[in-house]
């Protein structure tokens, strides 16, 4: 009987505990909400009281009730990514392209280490690149291309295996490509890089095959 009732007790208690995760992770949505300019009422599901953000509109679930998908592109949504968001630790889609976001990318979203899709393209995104995303093994597809980023790719991008779509076109970019990111496409899943229209110093190399594309400023060995 007493085993019954601490197996009764502990079951409850996992759940109270999922609870409260699912809670914190509409917190997080409910933070970020704040910040937005929503014109369009897109976020108006995203109600505060509610037990979990499951049901918010573009925002999807796994079996467990913690947030895997932020679908908000073209939502005209204006504002910041807040740092925040980098504790959605099963978030692996975080589409928000085709807006207003503003200010710089915070680091924190280098700690959403399931990630697979991270497009943040067609904003209005300024400061650097974050090296914490050096750190997305499982990341496919990064797009970052049409907003006012500068400073220069970081070379820990050479760690992202996994990686297939990179595009950090149409920035303010600077320095060489790091020769890491190059080899993704030798030796790598990288199919398509795409870093033209920045300040990359070098020379441009376009590549064509059914295996990758590559639209990219080759790094200068004198450099």
């Amino acid at each position: 009987m007493g085993c019954r009732v601490l197996l009764g007790f502990l079951l409850a208690a996992a759940a109270v505990i999922a609870s409260v995760d699912c809670n914190s992770e509409g917190d997080i949505l409910n933070a970020w909400k704040t910040q937005l300019s929503d014109p369009n009422n897109v976020l108006q599901s995203w109600d505060p009281t509610l037990v979990n953000p499951c049901t918010f509109f573009h925002v999807t679930c796994n079996s467990e009730n913690s947030v895997t998908r932020l679908d908000l592109g073209n939502a005209s949504l204006s504002g910041p990514l807040i740092p925040e968001l980098g504790n959605l630790t099963n978030l692996q889609y975080l589409e928000v392209f085709g807006n207003r976001l503003s200010g710089s990318i915070p680091n924190e979203i280098g700690n959403l280490r399931n990630l697979v899709s991270l497009d943040l393209y067609k904003n209005n995104f300024t400061g650097r690149i974050p090296k914490s995303f050096g750190h997305l093994h499982f990341l496919r597809f990064l797009r970052v291309f049409s907003n006012s980023l500068i400073g220069r790719i970081p070379p820990n991008f050479g760690n992202l295996t996994s990686l297939e779509i990179l595009e950090l076109n149409s920035n303010r970019l600077t320095g060489p490509l790091p020769f890491v990111v190059l080899e993704l496409v030798r030796f790598g899943q990288l199919k398509h890089l795409d870093v033209s229209d920045n300040l990359l110093a070098g020379t441009v190399d376009r590549t064509n095959s059914t295996r990758f594309r590559v639209t990219t400023i080759i790094q200068d060995p004198q450099a």
